[in-house]
């Protein structure tokens, strides 16, 4: 069945991310056939195949091996001996074992441990590990050159003219080179170097081509620490040192120099000779990240993101897998990476919900992150001013420790922040910037600091109306509204990336010219600042407006020079970022993220305006954060003009668990979507029939998706409810084993939902 695992069930607990343990056998077995073993493809499918070993071919778990499948040949992994479910004169042979190292018997647990947590097919989850399928290939070679053992002395004999002499200079006594480093050196031709080969002067052997990757040096001088910060740094050394598995939630408000905490056991992880992996939500905070990293460890890590060339990929994954990288920073997709000796784990910005993919294999890399840790028996680290719930109960429960910076580095204040209430302060017709905002951008541009205006709504406005018949430009493939993006001239639908060119006309009234745009967005905001302030320099800071991480570095780079005057942006701005001269921060519109349904709606609003209110007087400076609300008595504007986050997180706890919700309690959501409604409803009926009756098991649904039309797919949803304890993957696996699906309808799993969309 289409996104349902065929594997054994697991019973698995969200809040225990120790090992599932896999139940049941196979309900018949024939005889086993010598030298068979089972190979995993990274294909949707739902189990490894039996294959048979020829005779003289040596094969271990976790091989790489060529085999046939159907009519063509697929590259898979060993990923154990045989069922013995196959006939012997229906196996086929293993055709070839590839010469790249052996997947490490953790890291296929770790597939299966996802594969059953997410109830998604082990293929589907092994394809993440073998994302660079070119490392598996044998590694090129290149010819390099030394002198012949038995080099005569005469030059008359050798007829060693002036340009071979100087070859041998350059090899006198150092390491043997290709014909072209050799020949650039020399100051010759490398027709010189390969005519001295053929008159045995050099003699010449293979060696594997590798590209060389910066060491950062674990014994590199840090920076003085303070003394809360050098007490936090030593209880994670101390972890690092243990060699074993531990969770540790790092929790510290902005600035508090939780960076260079772990920095600490970064560097105690180095030394011992291990490897380390860094998860970042955002490419935007990459750029300042690397660059302190730099100048702590002498080096630069190595970047794991969609960026880098395919050749860059394979380099770097045949290094990881090598042990020849110390330290990997990236997003989601490096937790998959074949770590030689993983020793420390650090999810950075650990609340972050980027780490969430929702589509494909659904997780959260956080939580994921965990898994592997332990696996690996290896320490992790989650840091952030604003961690989720779920960590901050783990803390509470024993399962994870706690490291806690309660102040500024350098005994700098928090912002003082302040809501300002629209209903009294309300901005000019047509204006979004309140006159509180309008005076303080003023005084600031002034002193000659720094403004950061932010509004997590990209384009021009989010809606465009007819003025003539009040309907609105919606996406012909979702149901969601087109944004004016009125920079680049267009509209687009930020669900599915359906673009066309601005509307003249109304497809509904024929009217001409009668739209008008509703609502801010940053480019709209970016309007009004620069007719207030026309002499300021500004800049968005958007993914509309950086396209890559290389143009996100350089806007950094601007704004920590000084070049920019008032950044405008959306949550890429919010966390992570250091800009010493900025004093000023306005949140434009703080009511957005309270609006809907979401579980998660105050926590993620509370973590969001904090983190961006944090961005200001980092440097010693007097900061200023102004939220600009609607609702000032909302619990969450309340805990941040406070400053109260604990009571705020308390509050917020206690609700949850008089609701039995996450971390009280188990979500898992069920999308079912395809073209056709009426498929979609019939599949929908078939599962409310066949639905789990359990004590403390709560089914809601079959209901229209709030995303109802999701690039043209009719969209339903169930969302399954269950104690904290209950394991909901059997419940699950049990219910849609009973379901068959039509080609067209797609069933998405949910465990642990993010988003109710």
């Amino acid at each position: 069945m289409a996104g349902v695992s065929d594997s054994p069930v697991t019973t698995i607990s969200s809040d225990s991310p120790s090992e599932p343990q896999a139940k049941g056998t196979a309900s018949s077995r024939l005889e086993p056939v010598e030298n068979t073993i089972k190979v995993l493809l990274p294909l949707p499918l739902g189990d490894a195949y039996d294959y048979r070993v020829p005779d003289g071919m040596a094969v271990v778990p976790g091989h790489f091996v060529v085999v046939p499948l159907g009519k063509r040949e697929c590259v898979g992994v060993v990923w154990g001996e045989g069922t013995g479910n196959v006939a012997p004169e229906k196996l086929r042979d293993v055709i070839a074992v590839l010469p790249a190292l052996p997947m490490a018997d953790g890291m296929r647990r770790f597939v299966d441990w996802v594969s059953a947590y997410t109830l998604m097919p082990a293929g589907a989850v092994l394809r993440m590990a073998m994302s660079v399928p070119s490392a598996l290939e044998a590694p090129k070679t290149e010819l390099i050159y030394r002198p012949a053992p038995a080099l005569a002395t005469d030059d008359t004999a050798l007829k060693l003219t002036a340009a071979r002499r100087r070859v041998l200079e350059q090899l006198k006594d150092g390491p043997a080179m290709a014909a072209a480093e050799l020949a650039h050196l020399a100051g010759v031709g490398t027709s010189v170097v390969k005519s001295m080969a053929l008159h045995g002067l050099l003699q010449t052997e293979e060696r594997i081509v590798r590209r060389s990757f910066p060491q950062p040096d674990g014994l590199h001088a840090g920076p003085t620490l303070s003394p809360a910060q050098k007490i936090a740094a030593d209880g994670l050394v101390g972890r690092v040192k243990a060699h074993a598995f531990s969770a540790t939630l790092l929790d510290g408000v902005p600035g508090a120099g939780k960076t260079e905490v772990y920095f600490e056991a970064i560097a105690a992880c180095l030394a011992a000779g291990r490897q380390v992996l860094v998860l970042l939500p955002e490419i935007a905070l990459t750029a300042q990240w690397l660059k302190r990293f730099e100048d702590r460890f002498g080096a630069q890590p190595s970047p794991w993101h969609s960026g880098l060339t395919s050749l860059e990929r394979r380099e770097t994954w045949r290094a990881i897998a090598e042990g020849r990288v110390g330290v990997v920073v990236g997003a989601r997709s490096a937790l998959f990476l074949p770590f030689a000796d993983l020793g420390l784990i650090v999810v950075d910005e650990e609340h972050d919900s980027s780490f969430k993919q929702d589509e494909g294999v659904v997780y959260n890399a956080r939580d994921m992150a965990v898994v592997r840790a332990r696996l690996a028996s290896a320490p992790i680290v989650l840091a952030s001013a604003t961690p989720s719930l779920e960590s901050v109960v783990n803390v509470k429960t024993g399962r994870y420790g706690e490291v806690h910076l309660p102040g500024r580095h350098g005994g700098h204040r928090l912002a003082a922040l302040s809501a300002i209430d629209l209903r009294r302060d309300a901005p000019s017709r047509g204006r979004w910037l309140s006159p509180p905002v309008v005076e303080a951008m003023k005084e600031t541009l002034a002193a000659g600091e720094q403004t950061l205006l932010f509004l997590n709504r990209r384009g021009y406005a989010p809606i465009t109306l007819c003025r003539a018949c009040g309907s609105g430009l919606e996406c012909p493939q979702c149901s969601a509204w087109l944004v004016e993006h009125r920079f680049r001239r267009t509209l687009v639908c930020h669900h599915c990336g359906y673009s066309e060119p601005p509307a003249q006309t109304c497809r509904h009234c024929g009217a001409v010219d009668q739209f008008v745009a509703c609502g801010p967005g940053v480019e709209r905001l970016a309007e009004e600042a620069l007719e207030l302030f026309p002499d300021a320099r500004l800049e968005l800071f958007t993914s509309d407006s950086l396209m890559s991480r290389d143009e996100a570095s350089a806007a950094v780079d601007r704004m920590e020079k000084g070049e920019i005057d008032i950044l405008i942006g959306t949550q890429m701005a919010a966390k992570g970022h250091h800009f010493p001269n900025l004093t000023l921060v306005a949140v434009i519109d703080a009511d957005l993220g309270l609006n809907g349904g979401d579980l998660r709606a105050a926590e993620r609003t509370f973590q969001l305006l904090y983190q961006v209110a944090g961005r200001a007087g980092r440097d010693g400076r007097p900061g200023r954060a102004l939220i600009q609300t609607h609702n000032p008595e909302h619990p969450v504007m309340q805990a941040l003009v406070s400053g109260d986050r604990d009571r705020f997180v308390d509050v917020e706890l206690q609700d949850r668990a008089l609701a039995g919700m996450p971390p009280y309690g188990r979500l898992a959501s069920l999308i079912i979507s395809g073209p056709d409604p009426v498929a979609v409803d019939n599949v929908c009926a078939a599962l409310a029939r066949l639905a789990p009756q359990q004590e403390g098991v709560t089914i809601l649904g079959p209901s229209v998706a709030p995303m109802a039309l999701l690039r043209g797919r009719h969209r339903r949803r169930f969302l399954l409810k269950a104690g904290r304890d209950t394991a909901v993957q059997p419940l699950l696996h049990a219910w849609l084993e009973k379901i068959g699906l039509p080609g067209s309808v797609r069933l998405q799993v949910d465990v642990d939902p993010y988003s109710f969309l």
